[in-house]
């Protein structure tokens, strides 16, 4: 599937420029399908703190009960997404939402029910449905994920992002953030690959809050992803992880 795929930060959907959905249309003009893969965590918070609902987060995944998986699944496909969809449609892009239920396109296992609840990562998506879905619209889809059995997941959206770039073997994954890409010294490194990840952590260069996004696109290029890149906008170069360096 000549595929590239775009996860959004929830606070990022209301930040989106001109040159972004520019990006988009180019993309499709010239034959590629894309998949948008959005999160939704700031209004999740917040709106846990409105209804006294507890925060809980471990290893910087967030804890999920029933009521936090309610809250998440309102959020995300009752908020973020039909938010993300209105914008498409504004910029006279066809697309449509979508969600693990939709012809089971995401299958999911717990990462540990006891420790974090109901969080996990994706484990099969159906290629079939989604590469048809895609074929003349862009997908917007939500990072939560259902068990063989029917439970609901709660997945962070990097680490779906990436699950799914690597299971389908999409071209470039893009992980839009509110930093230009991987600062070091005040500067963005614009090429990293995968064992320069490991050192910048020891050196704490790489801190908690990039650690989920880089753990995850080194999975992505390990499984044969071209390149993984963490930027602020489309239309910036960022910081790009590669399977191996280019000279």
């Amino acid at each position: 599937m000549n595929l590239i795929i775009v996860k959004i930060g929830g606070n990022a959907i209301h930040q989106l420029t001109a040159e972004f959905f520019e990006q988009l249309r180019d993309w499709r003009q010239a034959g590629k399908k894309v998949l948008l893969i959005h999160g939704g965590g700031p209004q999740i918070s917040k709106l846990a703190d409105q209804l006294d609902i507890p925060t809980k987060k471990q290893n910087g995944i967030r804890v999920t009960d029933d009521a936090t998986l309610a809250l998440s699944k309102m959020v995300l496909l009752g908020d973020s997404q039909p938010e993300l969809l209105t914008r498409l449609s504004q910029a006279g892009l066809a697309a449509v939402g979508l969600n693990a239920a939709d012809q089971k396109l995401l299958v999911g296992k717990f990462v540990d029910q006891q420790q974090y609840g109901f969080v996990g990562s994706i484990s099969s998506v159906n290629e079939l449905a989604l590469s048809r879905l895609l074929a003349d619209q862009i997908g917007v889809l939500a990072p939560l994920a259902l068990t063989v059995s029917g439970d609901w997941l709660n997945v962070n959206a990097d680490t779906a992002a990436a699950d799914v770039a690597r299971l389908l073997k999409a071209n470039q994954l893009y992980l839009l953030t509110d930093v230009p890409g991987v600062l070091k010294n005040g500067h963005v490194i614009s090429q990293l690959v995968p064992q320069d990840v490991t050192q910048l952590i020891e050196e704490n260069v790489i801190t908690a809050g990039m650690q989920p996004k880089l753990s995850a696109a080194v999975k992505a290029v390990h499984a044969g992803v071209q390149a993984v890149r963490i930027t602020d906008q489309l239309t910036h170069p960022g910081t790009t992880l590669l399977q191996e360096a280019i000279d």
